[in-house]
């Protein structure tokens, strides 16, 4: 059984959910490949082929693939699909983008936020917002994963010397053309990897309230930012801080959820933080129902509190 990993990366160096995918890639096989696609990634290939579990990493470079279009990378993966029996892909906006593509030209059923692996064939993955897990059993000839990486700790690397072969690039689809990308920078962790993450909700009341309360305990804790989908649609915070299953999926160690009140679509995208702390003044509050720790608080008063005795 041969197991290809799709690597996302940057040109420059190896997104994590790379290292979250091997550690599912390991579950079905102790030997991994992994393709790295991309334009001058030769430094990403040699980061990935220290990743335990990799056997061989499979480069292919050209400006074609330098901005990771989806439909030339699907092509570029079809060069080699049919040597594998899984394909796997992170659960991001990457991989959702380029694994249903794949899926489609191999013409079989894609298996979508894998949690677990059960065997070669079975695997688990969440439904209904998380609260009921599916039990997917595929027979295609090649199977197609996406996998929510934070059910999977990332392997470790530094340790393993996995040999580095090249691949001849495809030639431009002409189905897209880039354009141009807004990179929002911030000295803060990002927050799909962040350790600790400090959440606001609707209750902070505007984008100023917001930036008062939240931002100061985040500096103390050198956390990252998130917000609930209320927040966001009410514009008290960006697009990309959204937490739940409409925005990001994460599971840091800390979590701090401040005026959410939980519904189920934002539980989904956090619930599995190692330590969730609440502050809400709603006892009835369904965030609440996953906390490790709770205070029922006015979180205009009870967060500046907290962050003045951190």
């Amino acid at each position: 059984m041969s197991v290809l990993v799709i690597a996302e990366h940057d040109n420059e160096s190896l997104k994590n959910a790379t290292l979250n995918t091997i550690a599912a890639a390991l579950a079905l096989s102790s030997e991994v490949d992994v393709l790295v696609a991309g334009s001058s990634c030769q430094g990403v290939a040699a980061e990935v082929a220290k990743a335990t579990g990799v056997v061989n990493v499979v480069l292919a470079d050209a400006p074609t693939l330098g901005h990771a279009l989806a439909e030339n990378v699907a092509s570029q993966v079809m060069k080699i699909a049919k040597n594998y029996s899984h394909l796997l892909f992170a659960s991001t906006a990457q991989g959702k983008n380029v694994a249903p593509r794949v899926a489609a030209l191999l013409d079989v059923a894609q298996v979508s936020d894998v949690t677990r692996v059960i065997d070669a064939q079975t695997f688990e993955r969440p439904i209904y917002a998380g609260n009921a897990i599916a039990t997917v059993q595929s027979s295609d000839a090649i199977k197609v994963l996406t996998i929510r990486t934070t059910a999977f700790d990332a392997v470790t690397t530094g340790s393993n010397a996995a040999a580095v072969k090249s691949l001849e690039a495809v030639l431009d689809s002409g189905q897209s053309v880039f354009v141009s990308k807004e990179v929002a920078k911030s000295d803060r962790p990002e927050l799909a990897g962040a350790k600790i993450i400090v959440s606001g909700g609707r209750a902070l009341g505007s984008s100023e309230k917001f930036n008062e309360i939240m931002t100061p305990l985040a500096d103390k804790l050198g956390a990252a930012l998130g917000a609930s989908r209320a927040a966001v649609d009410a514009g008290y915070a960006p697009n990309d801080w959204q937490v739940g299953q409409t925005g990001k999926i994460v599971a840091p160690e800390l979590y701090v959820a401040c005026g959410i009140s939980g519904a189920i679509q934002h539980l989904a995208g956090m619930k599995d933080s190692k330590v969730i702390v609440a502050i809400n003044k709603d006892p009835e509050a369904p965030i609440f129902s996953v906390a490790d720790f709770g205070l029922e608080a006015d979180l205009f008063q009870a967060v500046p509190e907290l962050t003045q005795k951190l």
